[in-house]
């Protein structure tokens, strides 16, 4: 695909808008600066103040960005050659842009301006999670029928790894496992007997007995170690609702499928994930193939880590190439039956004009060919929720996120939790419970919830 865009790098630059600009946005118009084939000549945030300062932060001069509020004023402001800050992302619908990267974080944001950029024939970058969980495959089917491209980022973790399992899959080998790390490595200390998570202060103290689970795994010992290992940091170490979303988004592109609805999690070194995420007839913990995960990775202070990595533990039917792969640097289980490839990191916005310069260019996604509703991201409440609450974002501890089979809305079952983040609890919900329809005021004219009944009616008709 490199050696096909290239090709085509020749041309005028590709023109396109970025909707929202925070930290990850943020990196995307930095790096377009450096790429001349690509010219983010609109972006697009109800703070035209954080709009002026991802362009000086990209080192554009003040005088050459340009807040216009009406299309024609932005038309003539490209034209002349200057950076366009938009408070209403609307107007970029009308602008001379191939393509729209939304990375508002915002669910209905991200389903409003996605749909319109597609009604406008622009392709759209998906950085939006929150959005993209949701409907995503609405959205892509939309954009097929209109001849656009939609896809997941390069850059963001679900993206790179829908790509790493394409590739694998492609070469002919079986993916037993796929996932990501979380973004905080845990360092173990095995003189001191602690745990730290990278960056923080805190650590746990592990006794003598703890601390003999934080030794290697081994052949046999995988689930043993693995769940005391998680007993023992109970309350410090977990992953995130993000976390959960984004392997979500991954398994909807992939068919990887969870072993369990929290997902393992695994505390685990590098080299132990092909140990760990394998069958249990293998010495593992899973109880299928073709499993989606989030790993926690454990290492050691002066070891590499692979916080914000992706990884897939794979296999093949052929021993010959079986045998490759172990000698030529894989790092397999003690069985021979499944080995580790894997990318200790992800660059966010700094990949991200890859995907927008194969979209505009190739008319390809570096997500997903096929986005298909497979799972859901749903939410238990984790404490006692009161009646009127607003629920949080998925980063509150106040939840529990979970990754179900997809479902159509009703009032009875679990609500895919984007749509219920942000909008009032109609009923008290104790914990335990799962956040249903019936439990959360609907928004009106939610761009987000018509698509979602669109998508449920497309997609699953017999089950609704």
């Amino acid at each position: 695909m490199i050696r096909a865009l290239t090709r085509l790098l020749t041309g005028p630059p590709v023109k396109a808008g970025v909707i929202g600009t925070g930290h990850y946005a943020t990196a995307i118009v930095c790096q377009s600066r450096l790429i001349p084939q690509l010219d983010v000549a609109a972006v697009a945030d109800v703070d035209v103040d954080q709009g002026r300062r991802a362009y000086r932060l990209a080192g554009v001069d003040d005088q050459r960005i340009v807040v216009c509020d009406r299309r024609a004023a932005a038309l003539a402001a490209i034209e002349r050659g200057d950076s366009v800050v938009l408070p209403d992302a609307e107007l970029m619908m009308d602008l001379p842009l191939a393509l729209v990267a939304e990375a508002t974080g915002s669910a209905e944001a991200g389903a409003r301006h996605a749909s319109a950029a597609i009604a406008h024939g622009k392709h759209v970058a998906m950085v939006n999670k929150e959005t993209d969980v949701s409907v995503g495959p609405i959205l892509k089917h939309r954009a097929d029928r209109a001849g656009v491209v939609y896809s997941a980022v390069d850059g963001d973790q679900h993206g790179l790894l829908i790509g790493i399992v394409d590739w694998a899959r492609t070469l002919g080998l079986r993916v037993i496992a796929g996932g990501k790390a979380g973004d905080r490595d845990h360092i173990f200390d095995p003189a001191r007997r602690t745990v730290t998570r990278s960056g923080g202060r805190s650590h746990v103290d592990l006794d003598s007995e703890l601390a003999a689970a934080f030794a290697p795994i081994g052949a046999d010992d995988a689930g043993i170690k693995v769940a005391a290992r998680r007993r023992g940091l109970q309350g410090y170490s977990g992953i995130g609702g993000w976390d959960v979303g984004e392997m979500a988004i991954a398994a909807n592109g992939t068919g990887l499928l969870p072993d369990v609805p929290e997902l393992h999690a695994p505390i685990a070194r590098i080299a132990e994930i092909p140990e760990v995420l394998c069958r249990r007839e293998e010495g593992g913990i899973l109880t299928r193939d073709g499993a989606i995960e989030s790993v926690i990775c454990l290492r050691q202070e002066h070891e590499a880590g692979l916080g914000g990595g992706v990884f897939v533990v794979v296999d093949s039917v052929s021993d010959y190439a079986r045998h490759i792969m172990v000698t030529k640097g894989l790092i397999a289980n003690r069985r021979g039956s499944a080995a580790l490839i894997y990318r200790p990191h992800h660059l966010c916005g700094v990949e991200t004009p890859l995907t927008m310069l194969c979209a505009a260019l190739l008319g390809a996604p570096t997500g997903a060919a096929e986005l298909l509703p497979r799972v859901d991201v749903v939410a238990h409440a984790a404490v006692d929720l009161a009646t009127g609450e607003i629920l949080p974002g998925d980063h509150s501890p106040r939840l529990k996120f979970l990754m179900t089979p997809a479902a159509p809305l009703g009032d009875g079952a679990p609500l895919p939790f984007h749509l219920a983040s942000g909008n009032p609890l109609t009923c008290a919900v104790p914990a335990g419970t799962p956040i249903t329809a019936a439990t959360v005021a609907p928004p009106a004219d939610s761009t987000l919830w018509a698509l979602r009944r669109e998508q449920d009616a497309h997609f699953l008709p017999a089950a609704g």
